[in-house]
Parts: C-alpha cells; sequence; structure tokens
C-alpha cells in the first residue's frame, strides 16, 4: 500500500485484470467496495497505458480508507489489486461539492464574465449591441417568434381537474 498522497474520498485502483468486460468489472468493483461504504461512481479504465486501473469515488473518507486497508492485495480475477489514494479528487465528487471545473475550459469562465458586463461598441461602429446580449433591444417579431411566445395550450386533464373542481365548489354552497 503506497501511502503518498494525502487521505481522499477517491481510490485509485491498479493491477486490475484487463480482459474482464468493462461492464462486468464496473459492476465487481462497486459491489466489493460497496460493503465499505457508500460508492458514488466507479470509473473502469480499459484504454491505452490505463489498461486494469480504476477510481473508486467513496461519499466520506472513512470509508475509502477502510476499503483501502481491507481491500489493498485482495485478488479479483486472477490478480492482486494495489489501492492507494486518488491524487485528485473525482469529477463526482467535484461537481457535488460545487468544485467542478471542466478540464481545458480557460475561455468559458472569460465568456462567462463577459456574458455579465453591458455592451460597449467599438469606435466607429454601430452603437446598438447584439441581439440576446444584455442591453439589446427584443427582435422584431416574426411569425416563427409568435409561434413560440404564444399562449400554452390546456391540457384536457387539467380543464377535467378545473370542472371537478367547480363542481365541488358549487356542492358546498
Amino acid at each position: 500500500m503506497s501511502q503518498t498522497n494525502p487521505p481522499n474520498q477517491t481510490l485509485y485502483v491498479q493491477n486490475l485484470n484487463d480482459k474482464i468486460r468493462k461492464p462486468d468489472l464496473r459492476l465487481s468493483l462497486y459491489t466489493l467496495f460497496g460493503t465499505y461504504g457508500v460508492v458514488l461512481d466507479v470509473v473502469a479504465l480499459k484504454t491505452g497505458k490505463a489498461r486494469g486501473q480504476a477510481f473508486i469515488a467513496f461519499r466520506d473518507v472513512a470509508s475509502a480508507t477502510q476499503a483501502m486497508r481491507a481491500l489493498d492485495g485482495f485478488n479479483i480475477f486472477g490478480k492482486e489489486m494495489r489501492i492507494s489514494y486518488a491524487k485528485t479528487k473525482s469529477h463526482k465528487i467535484a461537481k457535488l461539492d460545487g468544485t467542478f471545473r471542466m478540464p481545458g475550459t480557460a475561455g468559458a469562465t472569460a465568456d462567462v464574465e463577459a456574458a455579465g458586463k453591458p455592451f460597449v461598441a467599438l469606435p466607429g461602429t454601430a452603437p446598438t449591441p447584439p441581439a440576446g446580449a444584455p442591453g439589446a433591444a427584443p427582435a422584431a417579431a416574426s411569425p416563427a417568434a409568435e409561434a413560440v411566445t404564444g399562449q400554452k395550450r390546456q391540457r384536457e386533464e387539467d380543464s377535467e381537474e378545473e370542472e371537478a373542481e367547480m363542481e365541488m365548489e358549487d356542492d358546498d354552497d
């Protein structure tokens, strides 16, 4: 058991049998590790350098630690697993705690920041903002736009319920 990474909710599992089909491997790992706590996600990798590896995300660090201590060296499908804490937390855990950031989307944050700023026209250009930008004038209504912005049709079930409610109200008098 190599303890180079600090305790984490996500375990890194190595030396898995790469001859086992991915869905079968994921189900087996989920079942096996699930006996030690709530498993949020199992990511089994089967491509290139990642063959025979998996990440198991637990709800809490205590469950992950318990599973790692119990299952390190456990023989599954003819191979002994090597288990350690993952270097970083899994995407599933990051999404749950609100710290998830899409990898390689540095430009996306700039787009989000710019969306909140008012439109400023460049010198020598028309001072009207593009459609949909904050402060932009609404687009001219087209027949297609009218169809979209029309009133929602009432479902038959809704009208029947309203009639029944109206009858009930009449009975109360």
